[in-house]
């Protein structure tokens, strides 16, 4: 299981982080980001084997107890609004005007380097702790932090050029793909942690 992590915005207020903490108030993200609780582990792993999807509520049993989370209770918890665009690995032509490779050049710090993968090693500062961003904390994987998806440009594309993201879709549909494939090892640790003090239980 991934130990979970957390961004700090007051270190972020350093001048030369300025512009990224910014642009993630922008996304809202700044509650989710910052999110601290009581960390259960094995609570975690029962929540996960037992979930299921109930049109937009996640539906859970653990030690006993029916669990719902709705996009109301994300809203309470998370700061998150079930609003903007909805991404995910099927719909990534949704922003018609964003091209990977030219998109992925232009984090470089040297733009005129040939690109074989889409390394994070040689992106520009705030690209980067972004792309450590996405990768760690909002769609969490087991490995291969190194390397950047489609679907995380597209979302890094998203947050530097202002466009909202439907944050409560993106993580809910992470957490499917969590159940099926083993490289996805329970992601969002401290967010469901912090859900069994929280939650009104059913």
């Amino acid at each position: 299981m991934n130990t979970p992590k957390l961004v700090s915005f007051t270190w972020m207020k350093h001048p030369n982080l300025s512009t990224m903490r910014s642009l993630l108030k922008e996304q809202r993200l700044k509650r989710f980001l910052e999110l601290t609780g009581n960390i259960y582990p094995d609570l975690v792993k029962v929540f996960y084997n037992n979930l299921n999807f109930d049109g937009n509520s996640l539906v859970s049993h653990v030690k006993g107890v029916d669990m719902e989370i709705t996009n109301d209770v994300w809203s309470i918890v998370t700061g998150l609004k079930y609003s903007g665009l909805r991404i995910n690995r099927g719909n990534l032509g949704i922003v018609e005007e964003f091209n990977k490779m030219q998109f992925y050049k232009s984090c470089l710090k040297n733009p005129l380097s040939k690109v074989r993968n889409f390394f994070v090693r040689g992106l520009k500062l705030d690209e980067r702790l972004i792309a450590f961003i996405v990768s760690w904390i909002i769609t969490p994987r087991g490995r291969n932090h190194s390397t950047l998806s489609e679907e995380d440009l597209l979302l890094i594309y998203c947050i530097i050029n202002k466009v909202k993201i439907n944050w409560i879709h993106t993580i809910k549909e992470h957490m499917q793909k969590s159940m099926r494939l083993c490289d996805f090892h329970y992601p969002c640790v401290v967010l469901i942690s912090n859900f069994f003090t929280v939650l009104k239980w059913i």
